[in-house]
């Protein structure tokens, strides 16, 4: 048996083994990511409550931390969060902004969910809560729209991503900060919005994902030393 490698399979087959070796190692590098993320989504979530600080100074250390907050919400300046869904159930999230009871500024807090027919605030009044409230949430940074996200519709009430400095024009005031709390509040009258709209549960495939990728390069090896192999 002889091996005589022709060019353009050579070449070809060089291309795809770069490609599939290169998705392999993303894969490792996403691994990691998703690994420290679901690390700090646990431990900063789960840790004791803090008071909401002015402001993230510093984001990988700020985001996913559980916060206590106490301040008075602005019902008729609430923003609806399209797109979400509670166990298969479509809906909204109510975004709402909240006066700080310790004066420094204002917060937006999601709320939680509530489907389509409770969309309207007068659909969920008894959830309207008036005067000062204390609760706990998990902090979350405005990342801004993805690739494919739509733009916000302001005049129909329509948010697509969270968008604090549109938002604080729209609802007249100063300053929103470039992130929300989660609301984790408990016993809402009425039922609505239903609070606690975090996963503690993030699947981490990408192990699997650059195992395939490494497997599929071992198996395009393999066809390419079979195919140039001949007979003498």
């Amino acid at each position: 048996m002889s091996f005589r490698p022709q060019f353009w399979p050579t070449l070809t087959t060089a291309l795809m083994l770069i490609a599939l070796l290169g998705l392999g190692t993303w894969q490792v590098q996403r691994h990691g990511w998703k690994s420290d993320l679901i690390e700090k989504l646990h431990s900063r979530s789960e840790a004791a409550a803090v008071e909401l600080p002015d402001g993230p100074s510093a984001p990988d250390v700020f985001e996913f931390q559980r916060v206590r907050l106490t301040g008075t919400f602005l019902h008729d300046q609430e923003f609806h969060l399209i797109g979400r869904s509670l166990r298969g159930n479509p809906g909204v999230h109510v975004l709402t902004p909240l006066r700080r009871a310790d004066g420094k500024g204002y917060a937006i807090v999601d709320r939680g969910w509530v489907p389509f027919d409770r969309r309207a605030p007068e659909n969920r009044a008894a959830g309207q809560i008036q005067g000062e409230v204390t609760f706990e949430g998990i902090v979350r940074l405005a990342k801004g729209p993805g690739i494919f996200t739509p733009e916000n519709d302001p005049k129909g009430n329509n948010w697509y991503f969270v968008e604090p400095k549109l938002m604080a024009r729209i609802a007249g005031l100063d300053a929103l900060p470039d992130y929300y709390v989660l609301s984790g509040a408990k016993n809402i009258p009425g039922g609505y919005p239903v609070t606690k709209q975090w996963r503690l549960d993030i699947r981490n495939n990408h192990a699997e994902y650059a195992i395939t990728w490494y497997l599929m390069a071992v198996v395009l090896i393999v066809i390419y030393i079979v195919y140039h192999r001949q007979k003498t």
